[in-house]
């Protein structure tokens, strides 16, 4: 019997009519089906089934349906994603091949859409506190899957879920590396000892799982997001402490192998996969400036593209970097919003630092603001080498830091005060006796 299927559905049936009549309860579930692809770990029935469109379908009728205030905030991320958007719907009419790529311009749309919703419909610290755990965890589970099972001395490569995004190794590192940051966000604002212990291990294994996975974009990424993390918290002691008992500990214990691939970086220019990464960006230079509008449009990276337009025609890869992916499939155009939409985010990030600087009941704000940008380091570096422009977590943590800047503009507001009423004496002076009846 598939007890996996079972156990699954009926977690999804037990949620959905919360997901159907609170529309942050929808956002909640398609986070963890998004980025999880938990019916992917199934083997049964559950495996193809769309919880996804079922998700998504209830939080459009939450959102419908709810008698809740909704606005979106029209911050400068917010504002430069509805550009992209709609730079992408006119890169899609312009593409080489308009059918295959409006089926990834749907897939690609919905998604932001949803960062829309998410913007409108999270706008509370509770709410933004179980996005974080919501995303973060949805990840960690790889993570601590793939570090028991480096641990134990795992032949393969630690993998992601099939069908999604982080299903290679590579993407599956950059995914935790990503995650660590809200990680450690958690185990600053848990006051459980069991809860931060829990965190903490949980933080060791995924920085296993990326060493497990083989991947020399990850371990730059997580040296890259380290260094980071250590300027950014506010227990840079502890942090050292775990690294350095850490990383020795985990070096010893991959074999060989692991170090002839971590090797490559250095010579990679004898390594076939590495030259074809060049090879990809040389492509995706090539053709945007040939169309430095409208870049290709989606799915721009064929081989038959590869044959007009790359330095070596017939070495087919991937885009192999969020930046030339961009610029490859939505001209320069494109990639300036996208630029632009990530600056836009890192300084409101910034701006949050500096409103809650000095207010302790908001520190909650400013260490995840430090966080996101943690995040965002290792997005950018390991990103530059992966074809992960369009996943939805880097947009979620754009989404937590346009929540959170509201949560926080609208706790510095001035409170009104009330005024006195009609009928209530006039106040006396210093030393003044009140008038007789």
């Amino acid at each position: 019997m598939p007890i996996r299927d079972i156990t699954l559905v009926l977690f999804v049936c037990a949620v959905l009519p919360f997901a159907l009549s609170r529309p942050h309860v929808g956002i909640l579930l398609w986070t963890w089906i998004g980025l999880m692809n938990p019916h992917k770990l199934t083997w049964g029935f559950a495996y193809n089934m769309p919880f996804g469109v079922i998700s998504g379908l209830a939080a459009l009728i939450a959102l419908v349906v709810s008698r809740e205030p909704k606005h979106l905030p029209m911050r400068a991320p917010v504002v430069i994603l509805m550009g992209l958007a709609v730079w992408m719907a006119i890169t899609t009419a312009m593409s080489f091949n308009t059918d295959v790529a409006l089926r990834q311009w749907e897939k690609v749309f919905t998604i932001q859409v949803f960062i829309f919703i998410t913007v409108m419909v999270m706008q509370t610290r509770e709410r933004i506190r179980w996005l974080v755990w919501v995303a973060a965890l949805s990840i960690a589970f790889f993570g601590v899957k793939g570090g028991l099972y480096t641990l134990m001395g795992g032949k393969g490569y630690v993998l992601g879920p099939p069908g999604g995004f982080m299903q290679g190794n590579t993407e599956i590192s950059l995914a935790m590396v990503m995650a660590v940051p809200l990680m450690w966000y958690l185990v600053l604002q848990s006051r459980n000892p069991w809860i931060k212990l829990a965190l903490k291990a949980a933080i060791v294994l995924m920085a296993v799982a990326v060493i497990g996975s083989y991947s020399r974009g990850g371990l730059l990424a997580i040296l890259g997001m380290s260094v980071f993390l250590w300027f950014k918290s506010r227990k840079k002691i502890a942090i050292s402490l775990i690294v350095l008992m850490m990383v020795p500990a985990m070096l010893s214990l991959m074999p060989d192998t692991w170090f002839e691939k971590m090797a490559t970086i250095e010579t990679y220019k004898e390594d076939s996969s590495a030259m074809g990464r060049l090879n990809a960006w040389g492509f995706a230079l090539n053709l945007a400036q040939d169309r430095p509008l409208f870049g290709g449009g989606f799915e721009a990276f064929t081989p038959a593209n590869f044959y007009k337009y790359a330095p070596i025609p017939d070495d087919f890869h991937d885009a192999h970097s969020i930046w030339f992916e961009i610029l490859g499939e939505q001209g320069f155009v494109g990639l300036a919003l996208f630029i632009a939409l990530w600056i836009a985010t890192w300084r409101l990030g910034n701006r949050v630092i500096a409103l809650t600087r000095d207010r302790e009941d908001l520190r909650w704000a400013r260490d995840l603001a430090a966080m996101i940008h943690v995040s965002l380091v290792g997005y950018f570096v390991g990103g530059s080498f992966l074809g992960m422009a369009y996943w939805d977590f880097p947009y979620i943590l754009m989404a937590m830091v346009v929540c959170t800047h509201a949560v926080v503009q609208r706790e510095l507001a001035p409170r009104p005060v009330a005024a006195p009423a009609a009928d209530a004496p006039p106040a006396l002076a210093p030393g003044e006796a009140p008038a007789a009846p």
